[in-house]
């Protein structure tokens, strides 16, 4: 069986979307002939915990752990949420006190290319005289944070291996960036980083097409596409008897959709029996921008806020509901974006309402697996035709989904195409 050495900061017990891509990974891998051997923080500072998630990891793999100096632990003895909120990459555009705003330049100049950065001279240290002993030549190194992608770049100058960069996320490229308040050189920094691990890793991989376009540009090392993916819904759920609107992860300023808002305050007014049966469920991080456009909309009391769900109670939740909700920012920017949840919105099998930039990469996708409805923000009067005509349907309880082709995106489909890149040598 082939070894491979995975580099991830994210790991069990932390909680959120970071971590699913590879805990699965690593759980099929040794079905397609790879041994993997994890390489992780021994003292992260995690934003969000999920203890549950430690179950999941398969038995008898190697986990690695090297101790981690991070400024987030400092930085919270001066103010823990704003730190969490920042390590998080929520960072909301208004409202910025002057603390933040020091916190701010901080994190986007003095640490480049991001708070972990201090991580890489250790594991490099360490990792040299491992991968010798072990006889192990593959590395994968799997970001953000991008300074995981520095020690394979190190790696891969100090020793004769392979190295495979796996991008979840853009770089330069990702939303939150310019919000960083970074100077001119910072941005230059980055930049220069970042086509170096482009240029200097053996294979690239990335989630999204857009992505590859974008990398396209920077680099003519060889490109794979990996979307995320989904497991089996395990669990046979009862549906809500209330006509509920669920929205899976955070929901902060620059996603809030104030048109949703303004045409379901229209059918409460209306519509005495949508008012009656409407609920809308939000899962996670509710920014308060959130909170008061629901109140200025008449829709607080229609509201069920959740908070931070453990990953069982939300596969739960995603199977009880009526219709699931996919939101992303309106820009170009974020057109190709695809939320890791939205793969799991096809396993619960609940119609998708997915709201986002027109071209908007995982509406199409919702709309080629016949999973729900794409629309952009402006679409206001469809958007009011869609609810009525699925508040119809569940009145009549035949409201359902039956998404298509989505087995390509199975955790175990999505391996076999990694374990393929893994073991492909040039010739």
């Amino acid at each position: 069986m082939q070894k491979v050495l995975i580099l991830t900061y994210y790991w069990p017990p932390a909680g959120g979307p970071g971590v699913q891509r590879w805990l699965k990974f690593v759980k099929y891998l040794p079905e397609f002939g790879i041994e993997p051997v994890l390489y992780v923080p021994e003292n992260p500072s995690y934003p969000i915990i999920d203890d549950k998630l430690v179950e999941e990891i398969p038995k008898g793999v190697t986990v690695l752990r090297k101790k981690i100096r991070e400024p987030y632990r400092w930085a919270s003895l001066l103010s823990k949420s704003k730190t969490q909120t920042i390590s998080r990459g929520m960072i909301a555009k208004k409202k910025q006190g002057f603390l933040e705003k020091i916190l701010l330049w901080v994190r986007g100049n003095l640490f480049i290319p991001d708070a972990r950065v201090a991580w890489v001279k250790p594991s490099l240290d360490f990792l040299g005289s491992y991968l010798q002993e072990q006889k192990i030549g593959t590395v994968i190194t799997t970001g953000p944070p991008h300074s995981v992608h520095l020690i394979g770049l190190g790696l891969k100058d100090k020793l004769d291996i392979r190295w495979i960069a796996d991008f979840r996320d853009p770089w330069t490229s990702i939303g939150y960036h310019e919000k960083l308040r970074l100077s001119k050189a910072s941005q230059q920094k980055h930049k220069d980083l970042e086509r170096k691990v482009l240029s200097s890793a053996d294979q690239i991989v990335v989630t999204s097409q857009a992505t590859r376009l974008e990398f396209e540009n920077i680099t003519s090392k060889p490109i794979e596409l990996v979307t995320n993916g989904y497991e089996d819904n395990p669990y046979t759920m009862a549906l809500d008897e209330d006509f509920t609107i669920a929205h899976i992860g955070s929901l902060l300023t620059d996603r809030n959709p104030t048109r949703l808002w303004t045409v379901l305050q229209e059918l409460v007014q209306t519509n005495e029996l949508f008012a009656e049966k409407l609920k809308i469920q939000l899962v996670g991080v509710v920014g308060d921008e959130v909170k008061d456009s629901l109140a200025e909309h008449g829709l607080a009391d229609y509201v069920d806020f959740k908070g931070y769900l453990n990953h069982q109670e939300v596969l739960q939740l995603q199977r009880k509901a009526q219709l699931l909700l996919l939101l992303e920012i309106d820009s170009a920017q974020t057109a190709g974006i695809i939320p890791g949840k939205l793969f799991e919105y096809f396993a619960a099998q609940r119609p998708i309402l997915a709201i986002g930039p027109n071209g908007w990469e995982a509406g199409i996708m919702v709309q080629a697996t016949e999973s729900g409805t794409f629309l952009t923000p402006e679409d206001t009067t469809e958007l009011n035709t869609v609810l009525l005509e699925w508040f119809s349907r569940y009145q009549e309880k035949r409201l359902v989904a039956n998404p298509k082709n989505i087995e390509q995106y199975h955790r175990r489909q999505l391996t076999e195409t990694l374990a393929n890149i893994i073991r492909w040598e040039s010739s």
